[in-house]
Order: structure tokens, then C-alpha cells, then sequence
């Protein structure tokens, strides 16, 4: 999957909360490094910025991107704070990994670099061993560096989990042998896999998407009692639930049914008759999670990086919150199949309400 993008405006000043949870004032347009605040990342040492910069709208998967302006917003953040992007060769069929390693040349020393191996087009699955040391040493020339610090097998609902376990993640380790990546993980969206995955296998961190958002808190049973016993890092993508979330409508292509995007129109419509952004509120929303290392959000311009930053500086305000959650209520924790049928979370339509996180993985 791609990290969504929000919108464009100009940041304002504001409270928003520091690495160990205290309140840090900044000024207009100058959100610092301990505004962002960061978490560490599980056992890894690693400290990540709260809110972190999804590379994939550098790959044009949004739309065409100035490759002038990305650079700049790539700069931008790490000016403001934010040190972890996230990359992959899928998004822009590679073109997002030679962008964003232009715009880090000179940087790479300040941030947390994170791609993926395995998924290499919208069909295209390799998770064999060779594939994945071929293809990270693709990513390493790509990215224009010697090493990554995160390597994370991508969307592994798409392979058997046996090889995940026995061939794909083995691999990636040797990797850390050879000093290719400090830290290995896993992406994708069936939680239950993913819980399984990390128990049976050491990783590092495991990055998710759509399963903690105003719609679907399912990460919060269904995983995270997994990640914290083990002390496995979290990352969390898509906090506007591929576009549901938006102050626009919902994109063609999204996989919820019609009442489900019912349900989010109406929360949007809610927020703008008070003045509010459904988008900016549920991106606090996320960035809010204790337990999450990492929120990930698609930038790809300086508004958009003004835009996401602004959000650490306004809470959520309770009234709004309740009211789009008692709006959304009737269709939360709604989840949509990916993958192989046989890594699949453990019910079928979703669409059931306060009950449908409580299923079998």
C-alpha cells in the first residue's frame, strides 16, 4: 500500500506533545524537532519521529509530483524534525526510491531510512531469497547509500507464511550480517498474520496500515499485546484509511462498501460545519497512540509537510471526536481482504459494527 496524503495549508503555532509526553510551544511555522517528538522503535534503539514522511507520492502514484518540490519538502521536514521516511521500489515502480535518494544526498546521516523487498508491482511478488538480496542491493544504488536502517518484507499477506518464516525473513537477516540494513520488520495488512509472523520468527518492527484510524482500532487487541510482549516496534500508515478519512470523497478504487463510505462522508460533512478538517483530526488521532512508534503520512510538497506538522499542534477537539465516532460507530472496525485467502483475518464481510474487531486471526 501507499501512504495517503492530507491537504495543503499553512502551519500555526500551538501545544503539541514532546518525546516524553510534555507539552512544547513553538512558534508559526518554526515546528522543532522536540515539537515532532519521537518514540523508540520496539528493542531497536532506534527513536523515530512521531509523525513520519511516507515517500510514495514521489513515485507519482497521486499524481505527477515537481521533482524540484519534493526535494524541497524532503528538506523541509528534516528541518522541522521529522527523521524516519519510508520508501519502497513498488511505489513509481522504483522512481519513488531514485527521488527521495537525490533529495537525502548530503542527509542520509540525519534520518531513519526505511524500504521494503518482495512486492515490485501491483502483481509482481518475489519473496525468494535471491530476489530479496538482489533487490535490496537494486534499492541501495537507488537510495544512493550504503546501508538501509530498516528492511521490511512488503505486503507478506501476498506470499505463504511459511516462507515468510523459513526463506524471506532468514534472508533479510543475513542482510544484517552483511551490512546491508541494521533492523529487519514486515509490512502488511491482516493482522493476524502479522501477530503470527512475530512470534515465530525474531523481527524487528512491524509497519500496518488502516488498523488504527477514527474507523478501525482493531491494532489495539489484535496486535499490540504481540508487538509489547515481544518488543517489537510499530509503525502505523494510512491514518486516514486510504482517503476515507478525507475532507474529500473517498477515491474510486477504495475496497470499503457503500455504507462505509456513507458513514465517512457524513463524519466530513460534520467537521466541515463547524469549521473543522476531518483529515487534520484524524491524523492527531493517530499521532496520539502511545504504543505507535511511527505515523506514517504520503508528502510530497512544503505545504503538505506545513500541513501534517500543524496537526501535532492542535489536540482533537473531545466534542468533535465523540460525535464523529458515534457517527462512524455502525461500521467500525470494518476490514476488507488482501492478500492470500488463507492469511486472511478471521471473518468475512466486516461490516459489523462495535463486534467486528473481536473475531479469530
Amino acid at each position: 500500500m501507499a501512504t495517503q496524503r492530507i491537504g495543503q495549508s499553512d502551519a500555526g503555532a500551538g501545544r503539541s506533545r514532546g518525546r516524553s509526553g510534555e507539552n512544547v510551544v513553538s512558534e508559526p511555522g518554526e515546528t522543532s524537532a522536540a515539537a515532532v517528538g519521537q518514540r523508540r522503535l520496539g528493542k531497536t534503539g532506534l527513536s523515530v519521529s512521531l509523525l513520519g514522511f511516507g515517500a510514495s507520492p514521489l513515485g507519482d502514484v497521486f499524481g505527477l509530483t515537481d521533482p524540484g518540490e519534493s526535494n524541497r519538502a524532503v528538506h523541509l521536514a528534516i528541518e522541522r524534525g521529522i527523521n524516519y521516511f519510508d520508501v519502497s521500489p513498488y511505489y513509481g515502480l522504483t522512481l519513488a526510491e531514485e527521488r527521495l535518494g537525490k533529495a537525502l544526498a548530503g542527509r542520509r546521516g540525519l534520518v531513519t531510512l526505511s524500504s521494503k523487498c518482495g512486492r515490485y508491482g501491483g502483481d509482481e511478488f518475489d519473496f525468494s531469497a535471491a530476489r530479496i538480496t538482489a533487490g535490496v542491493e537494486e534499492t541501495l544504488r537507488r537510495l544512493g547509500t550504503d546501508h538501509l536502517d530498516i528492511l521490511l518484507a512488503h505486503d507478506v499477506e501476498f506470499a505463504p507464511e511459511e516462507q515468510i518464516v523459513e526463506e524471506t525473513l532468514p534472508a533479510m537477516r543475513r542482510l544484517v550480517d552483511q551490512g546491508k540494513t541494521r533492523y529487519v520488520g514486515i509490512s502488511g495488512y491482516p493482522l493476524g498474520m502479522l501477530g503470527r509472523v512475530a512470534e515465530a520468527v525474531p523481527i524487528d518492527c512491524i509497519l500496518t496500515y488502516c488498523r488504527y484510524n477514527l474507523l478501525t482500532d482493531d491494532l489495539n487487541g489484535r496486535l499490540l499485546s504481540v508487538t509489547e510482549r515481544l518488543g517489537v516496534g510499530v509503525i502505523n500508515a494510512s491514518p486516514l484509511c486510504m482517503g476515507l478519512l478525507s475532507d474529500r470523497a473517498a477515491p474510486g478504487w477504495h475496497p470499503a462498501p457503500a455504507r462505509v463510505q456513507e458513514a465517512a462522508r457524513r463524519a466530513a460533512e460534520y467537521c466541515r460545519g463547524r469549521g473543522l478538517s476531518l483529515a487534520r483530526i484524524a491524523l492527531r488521532y493517530c499521532l496520539d497512540h502511545p504504543g505507535v512508534a511511527s505515523t506514517l503520512v504520503g508528502m510530497a510538497t512544503s505545504a503538505e509537510v506545513e500541513e501534517n506538522l500543524s496537526a501535532l499542534e492542535e489536540p482533537v477537539p473531545a466534542e468533535a471526536l465523540a460525535a464523529i465516532r458515534e457517527i462512524l460507530a455502525p461500521v467500525r472496525n470494518y476490514v476488507w481482504p488482501s492478500g492470500l485467502a488463507e492469511n486472511a483475518d478471521g471473518w468475512d464481510d466486516g461490516v459489523s459494527g462495535e463486534d467486528a474487531g473481536e473475531g479469530k486471526s
